[in-house]
């Protein structure tokens, strides 16, 4: 499976596309959250963990608000706005930051794990479809130039 990245200019947000339905009904709400429990554990081994809670409760609760995000994003039941309000996900990251080689290694660390979910019967379609949000949706979460010598 190709999982190609768009390559980011900084201040230039893409419209982008929530995935298709067909990838919650294929991946279900416990496959979503375990994808993203793993992503996070990935993430605590990354050089990106520094963007991420430090404690271990608090890192266990952005699990569960970013799986909540995420099956929200992709059709399930709006978990994330009962319990966060609308998910303004810009401003949310605006305190961190957030440049795009952080975010090629946070794509990155997806990768595998999609190449797992389609090991399992998910098809290329849901997973690109997903990807393609991804990809795009990261764009937007970059606020920090990268340093010349980088990207």
């Amino acid at each position: 499976m190709d999982l190609n990245i768009t390559q980011a200019e900084f201040g230039v947000r893409p419209p982008v596309s929530k995935p298709i339905p067909e990838f919650l009904l294929e991946v279900g709400e416990e496959g979503i959250r375990e994808l993203i429990s793993k992503h996070y554990d990935a993430i605590k081994q990354s050089d990106i963990y520094h963007l991420f809670p430090q404690d271990d409760a608090e890192f266990k609760q952005a699990k569960v608000n970013s799986a909540d995000f995420f099956i929200q994003i992709c059709g399930g039941p709006k978990y994330f706005n009962t319990n966060r309000g609308a998910p303004q996900m810009v401003g949310r990251h605006a305190p961190f930051r957030i440049d795009a080689k952080a975010r090629i290694t946070w794509l990155e660390l997806y990768k595998p794990l999609l190449e797992e979910l389609k090991d399992k019967g998910v098809t290329e379609r849901s997973l690109y479809s997903f990807w393609r949000y991804l990809d795009i949706f990261s764009i937007w979460m970059i606020n920090t130039p990268a340093k010349s010598n980088e990207i």
